[in-house]
């Protein structure tokens, strides 16, 4: 039985944004131990360069680099994927992992609550402008290159259904109902060009710094536990390679994908309709 832990990305160059941590982290390690050059871009470069460590050198890894980025910069991305091109050739494959979210407004001194009306609006429209902005900056410089080389992927990170509607989550949750209309848009821009475009979410509140402590304990008064970022390895390693081929505008939930599971168990398991699929009329 052929897992995702059998796949490999050798050859592949990958730009990972918001790989210092968390999700972002687990996702370009495992594409780099499968054989994968990928840059480890993100604001923390230091962070990122302690990732970049762990895997660098070791058997079966291919090459790891870490990079300063901003993603709200459209020079600044410009510069990125142009400096990967340098060094690595590609990139073939653009995960838009980076953002800001409830913590970031809960992090504030002036911090009152996440009502609408009541949060900070310049931090509210930062998360806008760093989530929706920012995940086009990436994809919108990649593309060109993606398309050249005639095969490539763009992968957002997204959000569950709950989270883009819950109570007291508007910045966060309208960015990421926002970057699936992007998704879906692109998916149709990109079609036969041998470029797909794909969301991938976690499922669930994930055990990172991201997560506000309103939500963690919101999950622990419910009796949810918090996910760990490694349910993202299995689906990414799939969407990154050529098993995926054909695939996009789809969305995919990385909790459902055992590890355990074969591909084919775990893209069925993984497989969740979009968000903002039209209605269903007689």
């Amino acid at each position: 039985m052929t897992t995702a832990a059998d796949i490999r990305l050798d050859g592949r160059v990958a730009i990972v944004t918001g790989a210092a941590n968390g999700m972002g982290r687990v996702m370009a390690q495992a594409m780099v131990r499968a054989g994968a050059s990928v840059v480890f871009a993100d604001l923390d470069v230091g962070a990122a360069g302690h990732a970049v460590a762990e895997v660098a050198f070791k058997p079966g890894c291919g090459k790891a680099l870490a990079m300063p980025l901003d993603i709200t910069s459209k020079d600044g991305c410009e510069r990125a994927v142009a400096e990967t091109a340098r060094l690595f050739g590609g990139p073939h494959i653009l995960v838009n992992n980076a953002g800001k979210g409830p913590a970031h407004l809960e992090a504030l001194p002036n911090f009152t609550s996440l009502k609408f009306w009541e949060a900070d609006a310049d931090m509210w429209a930062k998360v806008i402008e760093t989530n929706v902005v920012g995940t086009y900056f990436m994809s919108r410089a990649a593309a060109p290159l993606l398309l050249r080389g005639g095969w490539g992927r763009i992968v957002n990170v997204t959000t569950s259904l709950s989270t883009m509607q819950r109570k007291e989550n508007s910045p966060y949750g309208v960015s990421k109902t926002a970057i699936e209309a992007e998704t879906l848009i692109w998916a149709k821009d990109l079609d036969g060009s041998g470029v797909t475009c794909n969301s991938l979410i976690p499922g669930g509140a994930v055990d990172t710094g991201f997560v506000a402590e309103r939500g963690r304990r919101e999950a622990e008064r419910d009796g949810r536990l918090l996910l760990e970022p490694e349910v993202m390895i299995a689906p990414i390693l799939w969407l990154a390679s050529t098993l995926s081929d054909g695939v996009t505008g789809k969305r995919y939930v990385g909790k459902f994908w055992r590890p355990d599971m074969s591909i084919e168990q775990g893209v069925t398991a993984a497989f969740e309709p979009s968000v903002l699929r039209p209605p269903d009329r007689a």
